[in-house]
């Protein structure tokens, strides 16, 4: 029976009697006959090829998108931070934020480093003669590579995820609108202080790391290895030149910037309330550390002239 007709039958059936019974009945089994019932049918699900190839797609499409996202935030807080009005009170407050805020676990952290790199040199050199050499050694790693690498995840993790919170806290509640409707540009007033805070004292901070880790050291070696304390000095003194301490300083000056500008970043533009913000300062503690791990290799390869950049 054609299905305008079978239609024209159902309508005219009344609701309770045998009618219904029959029209229900022969729409049943149109659908089971491959039919359309009475709504439309949904669509079908796509093949798992195509979801296998959807989610390999959105790896690389989500990394550049995200790198775009913090290349525009960037060329708008280098746009904004050379235009007046230069607000010097900010800067001071985010230095002190990101410096001061930070001297403790920094130097916290580059005497227990220092302490265990000087007890594991120590302990290898011993077994061909070479404990001279433990000086020059912990003095080249540490301004070469661990003091701004550790300082940097140490900024990274208490005033970058803090960043990240305040902004984002900042973005949910409409206080960054509340800005820009007061005519005042929200990345001038709250990333660029954050950027130049981070790019400032994140190689001071790691002048203190060199310092105090190489001081870790020499208590661990001379007080409990029995190493000589002035052949220690000595080896510090004679291969540690200028060149390394500057190796160490630009790796700062770069992650300092690089920590604080994903941090904006993420709470800039966070959303979806306070599990949104949540979720934005993991991505930047994440992003932070990997990008550090990443440009210390980079910045390595330029430098030494070798590892294939």
């Amino acid at each position: 029976m054609p299905r305008t007709q079978a239609a024209v039958r159902c309508a005219n059936a009344t609701h309770s009697g045998p009618g219904a019974k029959a029209c229900y009945e022969g729409g049943v089994a149109d659908t089971a006959q491959g039919g359309e019932p009475g709504i439309e049918q949904a669509e079908e699900r796509p093949s798992a090829l195509i979801r296998l190839a959807d989610r390999v797609i959105a790896v690389p499409v989500a990394f550049f998108a995200e790198v775009g996202a913090i290349a525009s935030l960037f060329g708008q807080a280098l746009f904004w931070g050379i235009r007046p009005p230069y607000r010097v009170k900010l800067w001071i407050e985010s230095m002190d934020f990101v410096g001061v805020g930070s001297i403790f676990i920094v130097g916290l952290t580059g005497m227990f480093v220092g302490m265990v790199f000087g007890i594991q040199l120590a302990d290898g050199f011993r077994q061909f003669g070479a404990e001279n050499q433990v000086g020059a050694v912990v003095g080249l790693a540490l301004t070469r590579e661990l003091a701004p690498v550790f300082s940097a995840l140490m900024v990274s993790s208490r005033a970058g995820s803090a960043m990240t919170t305040e902004l984002g806290s900042m973005r949910v509640s409409d206080q960054i609108d509340a800005l820009t409707t007061m005519a005042v540009n929200p990345v001038q007033y709250l990333v660029v202080p954050r950027l130049i805070a981070g790019a400032l004292m994140v190689p001071i901070l790691t002048m203190l790391f060199n310092l105090v880790g190489i001081f870790g050291a020499w208590l661990v070696c001379v007080h409990f290895l029995g190493l000589d304390p002035g052949v220690f000095v000595d080896k510090v003194k004679w291969f540690v030149d200028a060149p390394d301490l500057m190796q160490g300083i630009v790796k700062a000056v770069v992650f300092g910037f690089i920590i604080t500008l994903i941090a904006c970043r993420q709470g800039f533009y966070a959303g979806g309330g306070a599990a949104g913000v949540g979720r934005a300062t993991n991505r930047a503690v994440v992003q932070s550390a990997v990008s550090i791990l990443v440009l210390d290799y980079v910045i390595t390869s330029i430098i030494m002239g070798q590892g294939g950049l």
